[in-house]
């Protein structure tokens, strides 16, 4: 006897059979059992989720004569009698299945409707399943509006449609549409594993979820895959052989990819993408997998309790867990945005793995985090003033100060010979309270230069911890320092002397610290620290006497021009709106009329 495939074998005889399809399968049950039977139905949904099943099952319900040749509707069709049978087989006079797709025109439809007049030969009801409508064209539609509308007491419509889009609105109204969903990966491995039990066909579960992954919802697709496997197996299922035929990437390789990817490790991401190539693996299947992982790395991130729900039921979720507590959450959110669009960037490539290979260090690139924490404290000692003992120092290079503060660190010149290195002063340096950040090549390498001896003003850290950024909403913290930058910037930019990023440079920025020649602005964003807007900015302070250049490093700012501006402008706005609450005029109105003042209209003159 020829082989019959697993989709063929194993197509649900009845309701109760069929699986991840309850909505449609209770109403359907309902409307049989209460007689409450519509003339045409629409079934909708992607391959494989049970349209042509389900309209079988249908006609072999409506027409079960029972075993003894008395039945009558029933949801539970008996699947011996006569009818039950034929229907099963294909061989039923008055079940038609059309096929839309090779037979579209109005010649084939107006064929099919002129059965309708006759009444059925052996069955209760004929049944008309018409499979792809939405192929049929206009003409054909138009032809069937009209007995689709007012059909024979014994006659019933089925149809299916994998794109309700395009089925006529004149069409979707005669008809009652239920909707078959996708099935989830869990529904389609527990259907798989009772098939396989049935066909004594040994199967290791990790395979079987790796081919429930790849039905993408769709049941069709899994036992045609399955039946692949087990050829490719040779009569079994193997997580090593599924994998190898379905091209599908080792979690283990993206575990590696994501790890490397949060520790910052270019060169074993690099070398990973490499073994991809060797090993001919896909790199569309890396990203996907990389997705999956990501998007339940989040889901872990947001929900922690989850991951004991789950853990038993997939092996996976351990190491989704250990890789979500090391990974920020922003973090997985931007990896698993780019992994989502690099996919459409592989078809654009030369090279497929060259592509993936820049999506993946395109992921290094923006990391929202910054370099590791040796690095940046090697930066920061590199832009720490650097001064001699306070005891090696002769008096005379000493400015003297009237009454010295935290906030003055005294600068001296350097009288030690070549090469020596002098003591760094424990004081609040000027890069101390920067973020983890980053910082430019050319701010990492410290300029020798013979300072004067004076004062420098330098604002203390605004208390937040290291790595810390303040929100945009935190209050501001007035400073001497606050109050001349304010007032610089408010004169340059009344004079037009800065515009576009060199303006945004100086409104967004705060002043840390001023020396002779030389003060240090903090910005939160790297984008803002550009050449062009740095030398811009210096030259327009020339023009008001102040020849010093500028040095930038990124952290948490508090008292910038764009925060005052905005504070100012929002007390404004308070006033503004307080005044009009309080105005007896306005409150009569809106306790007599009861009107009422519309959010956003108010505008301080």
């Amino acid at each position: 006897m020829a082989y019959l495939v697993l989709a063929r074998k194993h197509r649900p005889k009845t309701f109760s059979e069929m699986v991840g399809q309850e909505h449609v399968v209770q109403a359907l049950e309902n409307a049989l059992t209460s007689q409450r039977l519509h003339h045409a139905y629409l079934f909708t949904g992607t391959r494989g989720v049970g349209k042509t099943t389900v309209s079988r099952i249908l006609a072999k319900s409506l027409n079960c004569q029972g075993p003894d040749g008395q039945g009558g509707i029933t949801a539970t069709p008996c699947g011996i009698c006569q009818a039950c049978r034929d229907i099963d087989a294909g061989r039923f006079v008055d079940y038609t299945e059309l096929d839309a797709a090779s037979n579209r025109g109005v010649d084939e439809v107006q064929a099919l409707l002129e059965q309708a007049v006759y009444k059925p030969v052996q069955g209760r009801f004929k049944v008309f399943m018409i499979d792809e409508v939405h192929m049929l064209t206009g003409h054909a539609f138009n032809a069937m509006l009209k007995t689709l509308e007012e059909p024979p007491e014994y006659l019933k419509f089925v149809l299916a449609t994998t794109d309700p889009q395009k089925v006529p609105v004149t069409v979707l109204s005669r008809c009652l549409q239920f909707n078959l969903r996708p099935m989830a990966p869990e529904t389609v491995l527990e259907h798989l594993t009772r098939v396989l039990q049935t066909e004594t066909v040994p199967a290791e579960p990790l395979a079987l979820r790796l081919i429930a992954r790849a039905a993408r919802g769709s049941m069709r697709d899994a036992l045609s895959l399955t039946d692949q496997a087990i050829a490719f197996g040779n009569g079994e299922l193997l997580e090593s052989g599924v994998r190898q035929m379905l091209g599908s990437v080792d979690r283990g390789h993206v575990y590696r990819l994501i790890e490397a990817l949060a520790q910052g490790d270019g060169k074993t991401v690099v070398d990973t993408s490499e073994g991809l190539r060797r090993d001919g693996l896909s790199a569309a299947s890396t990203l996907e997998e990389m997705t999956t992982v990501l998007q339940g790395m989040a889901v872990l991130q947001a929900v922690p309790s989850r991951a004991e729900a789950v853990s038993n039921a997939d092996p996976d979720t351990a190491e989704t867990a250990r890789l979500a507590a090391s990974m920020p959450a922003d973090e997985t959110q931007l990896l698993y945005s780019l992994c989502l669009h690099g996919r459409g960037e592989l078809g654009l490539a030369p090279d497929e793995y060259a592509a993936l290979t820049m999506v993946l260090l395109r992921l290094l690139a923006f990391k929202p985090s910054g370099a590791a924490g040796a690095e940046k404290k090697t930066l920061n000692e590199a832009r720490r003033p650097v001064v001699e003992s306070p005891s090696a120092v002769p008096a005379e290079l000493v400015r003297p100060s009237a009454a010295p503060t935290d906030s003055m660190v005294p600068v001296v010149a350097s009288t030690a010979p070549p090469g020596h290195r002098l003591p760094v002063v424990d004081a609040p340096s000027l890069a101390a309270s920067a973020p983890p950040r980053r910082a430019p090549a050319a701010e990492a390498t410290p300029v020798a230069t013979k300072v004067v001896a004076m004062q420098v003003r330098v604002q203390p850290p605004p208390g937040a911890r290291e790595g810390e950024s303040v929100a945009i909403s935190a209050p501001i913290q007035p400073s001497e320092e606050g109050d001349f930058w304010h007032a610089t910037v408010t004169q340059l930019v009344a004079a037009e002397s800065i515009a576009a990023l060199s303006r945004e440079l100086a409104l967004q920025s705060q002043l840390v610290a001023r020396d002779v020649d030389q003060w240090l602005l903090r910005v939160e964003r790297e984008s803002l620290n550009q050449t062009g807007s740095r030398e811009k900015l210096q030259a327009a302070l020339a023009t008001l006497g102040h020849g010093v250049k500028i040095a930038i490093e990124i952290g948490a700012v508090v008292d910038s021009p764009a925060r005052r501006n905005k504070h100012a402008a929002d007390e404004r706005q308070r006033v503004a709106e307080e005044a009009i609450r309080n105005d007896p005029e306005v409150q009569s109105m809106m306790r007599d009329w009861d009107a009422r003042i519309v959010p956003g209209t108010l505008r301080p003159a």
